[in-house]
Formats: C-alpha cells, sequence, structure tokens
C-alpha cells in the first residue's frame, strides 16, 4: 500500500509541476541599418512595424541605439508553438521576397526566434516546411533560448 502511494504522490506532483510550466514562441522579422525612411519599409510590406527605433534615441535601455530598426511581429499567441509563428511571418513576407532580398544588399534583415520556458526538460520542433524562409530569404535559422 505505502508504494501505491508514493507512486500516487509522485504522479500527483509531477501533474501540479506541469500545470505550472510556461512556454512561449515569437517570430519576428528585423531590418536595421541607416534607413532613410522607415514609412517607405510599412508600405512596401503592408505591414504596420510591431516596434521600431532611430539611431540615437533611447529606448528601455539606458544607451542610445546604435542603428534604425524597423520590425514586425505577426499577432500570434505566445501559447502556439513555434513553428506557427514562423508559418504566419513568412505567409505575411513571402509576396515581398524580392524587396527583402534587395534590403539586404544595404541593411541587415534577419528573423528573430524566441522561445521562453520555465522548464529546463523542455525542447522545441519546427517541421521542415517552417524553414522555407530561412532558405528563400537566405538567413540563418537561430533561436534565442530562455529558460528561467
Amino acid at each position: 500500500m505505502e508504494k501505491s502511494f508514493r507512486t500516487l504522490r509522485g504522479f500527483i506532483a509531477k501533474t501540479e509541476r506541469e500545470e505550472d510550466n510556461y512556454f512561449a514562441h515569437s517570430a519576428t522579422l528585423r531590418i536595421f541599418g541607416d534607413i532613410p525612411n522607415l514609412d517607405d519599409i510599412s508600405t512596401r510590406l503592408g505591414l504596420k512595424p510591431t516596434h521600431f527605433h532611430r539611431k540615437g534615441e533611447r529606448g528601455h535601455r539606458t544607451a542610445p541605439y546604435h542603428h534604425d530598426m524597423w520590425s514586425y511581429t505577426p499577432p500570434v499567441d505566445k501559447s502556439e508553438a513555434l513553428h506557427r509563428h514562423i508559418d504566419a511571418l513568412w505567409s505575411a513576407l513571402r509576396p515581398h521576397k524580392q524587396y527583402l532580398l534587395k534590403l539586404k544588399k544595404t541593411l541587415s534583415v534577419d528573423v528573430f526566434l524566441g522561445y521562453r520556458t520555465n522548464c529546463d526538460t523542455a525542447g522545441i520542433e519546427v517541421p521542415y516546411t517552417s524553414l522555407q524562409m530561412f532558405l528563400e530569404l537566405k538567413i540563418p535559422f537561430g533561436i534565442s533560448i530562455i529558460v528561467a
């Protein structure tokens, strides 16, 4: 009887820990460098930036920004799987592939992927079908992983 109680107690404790775990994902297009007109990017992409700043401005950090930046994060709930964020971003960007490749000649263009969790035994999986954006835009697939 004692053994089954310990097993049951272990199951309950594991279930309680799993309910406390959180997972947050994001995918953000970032364009940065010396950008003469941020509105041109918005107009060409047909997207409103979710963040932008100008070189020299101070944000949440104390030091001024070293470059201009325009960024867009699609409206996908952070709890959705990472590939859903990637796919939503690529869906918005795919029609503008040539424009983005042209921008890469004078500006930095990348995709910032975020994965945050409090679970130290978790991981992510991204289907190969969600990697097309990185191949076509010729940008690295990198993920910022925060376990806290």
